[in-house]
């Protein structure tokens, strides 16, 4: 009984979704609609106002906005900017509902597996909230608690987005977004079972066991559930309010090569990729190496969609149009046509541009601070002008976590050699070795069920 009263997952809870979100999502649609008839007076109020908005409803909205955020042309400008700097802070559930969540989760008397349990959340997410605790060997967790009716929100919420963006579409054809929507669909419903973002962990522990400049907390199987996920608690700084305190040249170095590591290898040796790499999902360790936090939004990969990236790469290195062509039908691009494959090589150039170049520099070389954004329109004209592409889902969260990557990098104003970075991971790329290293990764995991590549 005391699930069914945290977790509402009927029409009762779709419909009070629905009543919470609709005048919301209708605004946005009608908004994009002005947008794109010219109607911008009001685009940067109107874009602030649903940062706001969004940032207090908790759940998928917000983490869809945040995704369709770091997508060329996905949507106008002024949204973009607003919701990519959009994070959660809205105001975490009381002790009541913890109490709650644990009893449903763990059973009358949950209280005794802990020495002491934090009534207070520590941090507060889009899906669920935080609270530190001690076990009684003296362990000290992180508890997380997903909020009530997360289900029914992910339904009403994808709903509602999907007429959002069809009203976009009608009005911009330039890039579609069904797959990506499908793409979101699932890695939402994913990211509501926390054992299987147990399992993410366990395989981040077994692809980055070579790196002990990083730490990837160890869930606590025994005290975890679909709702509750209990892992170790790592102690650090947060990475912004690091960079503001001021750091040295060498403790950005480090930083920079360990964030490089975390995300790079990952996706280049096993064909995994952590989609949510923003500053708040990494913590300093006092020894300059890092937190990895949060793997609700992992995607895993087919090796032969790692051979594209690889392939594409070595096209643009080499200007073989040929080849990058043979890339993009790896991804899953459609009805490629030589000017949409030149379209689509302004994006990707501009993406691994920093990995081609054979030097120290800055991620981003160019003193424009509004570089990346020209890219992205000249991009999206591109498309728009040569008939659009319909995104393939591989695509989304690649994308997303490079931009997000990006950006810290930016933040770290840090020189490094990212071509030679690269090349240590690469190296001599063999699909079949990633697919052997892949199988045994995801073994060791221990999926609840074997994940869909």
């Amino acid at each position: 009984m005391a699930e069914r009263d945290l977790d509402n997952t009927g029409m009762l809870g779709e419909l009070r979704r629905m009543v919470q979100t609709t005048g919301t999502v209708g605004g946005i649609a009608a908004r994009f609609a002005g947008h794109k008839m010219g109607l911008r007076t009001t685009g940067s109020t109107y874009a602030e106002d649903l940062k706001g908005v969004l940032g207090g409803l908790k759940g998928p909205l917000m983490k869809a906005a945040q995704l369709l955020a770091t997508i060329p042309g996905a949507l106008p400008d002024e949204y973009a900017k607003e919701l990519a700097e959009l994070q959660s802070n809205a105001p975490p559930m009381g002790w009541n509902f913890v109490r709650r969540r644990m009893t449903a989760e763990l059973g009358p008397g949950w209280e005794k597996n802990f020495r002491s349990f934090g009534r207070e959340a520590s941090a507060a997410a889009s899906l669920g909230q935080v609270h530190q605790a001690i076990l009684n060997d003296g362990r000290r967790v992180a508890c997380k608690l997903q909020y009530p009716d997360m289900k029914a929100a992910v339904e009403s919420d994808l709903r509602q987005f999907r007429m959002a963006i069809g009203v976009y579409h009608k009005l911009d054809n330039a890039i579609r977004q069904d797959d990506v929507v499908e793409e979101l669909t699932e890695r939402l419903h994913e990211e509501l079972d926390y054992t299987r973002e147990a399992a993410n962990m366990r395989l981040y522990k077994t692809i980055l066991e070579e790196c002990p400049e990083i730490t990837v907390p160890e869930p606590v199987d025994a005290l975890s559930t679909r709702r509750l996920l209990t892992m170790e608690w790592v102690t650090g700084r947060g990475l912004n309010a690091a960079i503001e305190a001021g750091l040295s040249e060498e403790q950005k170095k480090r930083i920079a090569r360990s964030l490089f590591r975390a995300w790079y290898l990952p996706l280049y040796r096993y064909g995994v990729v952590h989609g949510d790499p923003h500053m708040g999902n990494f913590t300093l360790r006092d020894d300059y190496g890092l937190n990895l936090l949060d793997f609700g939004a992992i995607r895993i990969f087919k090796p032969s969609f790692i051979k594209g990236n690889i392939d594409l790469y070595r096209a643009l290195e080499t200007k073989d149009k040929d080849l990058a062509t043979q890339a993009y039908a790896a991804w899953g691009f459609t009805n490629l046509t030589s000017e949409k494959v030149d379209v689509l090589n302004e994006w990707a150039g501009f993406l691994f541009e920093p990995l081609m170049d054979n030097r120290e520099r800055y991620i981003q070389d160019s003193e424009n601070p509004g570089h990346g954004r020209e890219v992205l329109s000249k991009v999206h004209d591109g498309l728009q002008r040569t008939g659009g592409v319909r995104l393939p889902r591989e695509f989304v969260l690649v994308d997303r976590s490079a931009v997000g990557l990006g950006s810290v990098f930016m933040r770290l104003k840090v020189k490094m050699n990212w071509y030679e970075l690269f090349q240590e991971i690469v190296g001599e790329f063999d699909e079949q070795a990633l697919a052997d290293r892949q199988a045994a990764a995801i073994q060791s995991a221990r999926f609840p069920e074997p994940p869909v590549i």
